[in-house]
This record gives C-alpha cells, structure tokens and sequence, in this order.
C-alpha cells in the first residue's frame, strides 16, 4: 500500500495522509519570518523613528538599521529634515515648470479674504514653510497638530493684515508682514510645544478683490505718476540747488581772500610807511635832500629842453646844437632860458 494513502473501512475509500511535518515547518518559518520583519526596520536619512511600547514612548532612533520588539513595540517615522509646508487661499495640484492651483473655491475665499485697519478688504495668498524640530512633542503635545497649525496661521495672519492699511498690505508692508508672522507664529508653537521650527513665511499674492480691482489699478496708475513726478522734481533740486550753493560758497570764499590780501597788504604799507618815516626823521637833511633830488628826476624829463645859466649873466652865445639840429640851434633862446642861483 501507498504510505501517503490510508483506506476507510466504511466506504472502501483511499483518503490522502497530510503532510504534517511539512506543515509545521512552513507555519514556523512564516512565524519566524514576520517575527523577523517586525523586529527589524530601516530609517531614512532624512527621518528619525520614534519607538512606543504599548502605546508610551520608549526612545527615538536615528537614521540606519535599528531592532524592536516584535508586537510589543511600534514605531512610527517622522521626516525631520524634510521641509513641509501649508498653502492659505491656494492648493497646489501639480509641481513642475508650470505649477497649477486649484481647490474648493469657498473654503479658498474663506482663508484668504481678509479685513484691513482701515476698513478695505484684500485678498491675501499665503505659503508656511517649516520643520520638525522635536518628534516627541510634534506627536504627542498637541492632538490634530496639522488643523490646529491651520488655525493659528489663518489667526496670526489676520491680526496682523487688521493692524495694517490695504496700501500696506498690497504695497510696501509685505516684507514686514512676513517677518511678523513668522515672529509671531515661532512663539505660538513654542508657548503649545508642537515641537515646529518655522522656515519661512512667504505672500503668495496680495490683491484687491475682483469687483475692485479696475479702480484699484487706476489708484496704483495714479501713485506711480506721482511718485515719478516727485522723483523728477528731486532729481532737478539735487542738481540744481547744490551748484548753485557751490557757486555761493565759492564766492564768498573769494571775498573773504580779496578781503585778506587787502588788509594784508595794507598792513603792510603801512609798516613800511612807518620805518622809512622813522628813517627820515633820523637824518632829517639827508631826507631833505634826497627828497629833493627824487623829485627833481620825476619832474625835470617832463620839462623838454632846458638851459642853465648863472645868475647876472646878460647875454648867452647860441652855439650849434649837436643833438638836437638845426632847428633846435637856430630857436630863441629867451623862452626856454631858466635862471637859477649859481650855487644850483
């Protein structure tokens, strides 16, 4: 008989004998190895796994090959190096060279329509970047930690676009907002423990709603021609205004050195004045006499001719001038005769 049958007295029936070693040693190599899949497990770089026993944290592995208790321990994985993010007024659908958007328009409108400080309405898109700074306190502190995030960004963001004016929030205070949303959402998760590190905090858009924008846009237009007429204006006040306070500057200054040289010399003068009159008095007839001789030499090549004679003499004898011609030979001599004392 066949040893993997055996016959049934009732029916006359060869029935199949079960293989029952072979069983056993297939169900103990499965056990062994979901027990081994179960015991072993693989973090990735940018990941850390945190490790509960019975549901109460045990520890926190990091990247590489680690074991556990198969059945008792569990472990969940948490990206820590990964950068994650949250879009307000916008979702995006697919990334790539083109980003599409897209989502419930309500729940969009819900988000992004916000109340201004002086009363207008602005429609505000905004990104949250962040991290995980704590794994601990990102899984067990705070229950629904992704919705209540939501909620304190939609409430930081509206405090502050409320303590701002649209032209503020559209224009020039984008940058301020940013930093005091992030300021103020790294406190928050802080003051809760949640555990996030807050990257970034980007305004996707910022515009007027729809029904305004065209008178909006006429405003902006408006703005831009004054703020460029002002910048002309100012561009001709700095080139003009300093030259001409330059040409000022210069003037005065050469006043004031046409005002020194004159002092200057007439200081000058005036001591020389002083030590020749100090010198004259001095040697009073040399003075007198040189005085009289300087004189003399100024005047007497003005005269033109001239002839000296001595006191008394009746007659003069014209000879023939050598110098001067015949003309000057033949003259009268009584105009141009001048008597002088013989001791001169």
């Amino acid at each position: 008989m066949n040893d993997n049958f055996r016959v049934v007295d009732a029916d006359g029936f060869k029935v199949p004998r079960l293989p029952w070693r072979r069983l056993g040693a297939g169900i103990l190599a499965l056990t062994v190895l979901v027990t081994a899949a179960g015991t072993a497990y693989q973090i990735e770089p940018e990941e850390v796994g945190v490790v509960l026993r019975f549901g109460r944290y045990v520890r926190t592995t990091d990247p590489g090959l680690h074991f556990k208790i198969p059945f008792v321990e569990q472990m969940q994985r948490v990206p820590v190096q990964r950068q994650l993010k949250q879009e307000f007024g916008f979702r995006t659908t697919a990334a790539g060279v083109r980003t599409e958007f897209g989502g419930q328009q309500q729940q969009l409108a819900d988000e992004s329509v916000m109340l201004t400080g002086d009363l207008n309405v602005a429609v505000v898109e905004w990104i949250v970047q962040y991290r995980v700074d704590d794994p601990y306190e990102y899984l067990f502190k705070v229950r629904n930690l992704e919705d209540t995030f939501r909620a304190m960004n939609e409430a930081v963001m509206r405090e502050t676009v409320g303590d701002r004016t649209v032209t503020e929030v559209v224009t020039v205070g984008r940058q301020e907002i940013e930093t005091t949303v992030e300021a103020r959402l790294q406190a928050m998760t802080e003051q809760y423990q949640m555990g996030i590190a807050i990257d970034q905090v980007v305004l996707q858009d910022v515009n007027p709603p729809d029904p305004v924008k065209p008178s909006w846009d006429e405003v902006s237009q408006a703005q831009q021609q004054r703020d460029q007429l002002i910048n002309e204006a100012l561009a001709e006040y700095n080139a003009v205004i300093p030259r001409a306070r330059g040409e000022a500057e210069q003037t005065i200054l050469q006043a004031e050195g046409y005002a020194l040289d004159r002092v200057n010399r007439a200081s000058g003068e005036a001591t020389r004045f002083a030590a020749i009159e100090a010198a004259y008095r001095a040697a009073p007839n040399v003075t007198r006499r040189r005085m009289y001789l300087e004189t003399m030499q100024r005047i007497l090549p003005a005269v033109g001719r001239k002839v000296f004679v001595a006191e008394g003499t009746t007659g003069v004898l014209p000879l023939l001038s050598l110098d001067g011609g015949a003309r000057a030979a033949t003259a009268p001599l009584t105009g141009n005769t001048t008597r002088t004392g013989g001791d001169q």
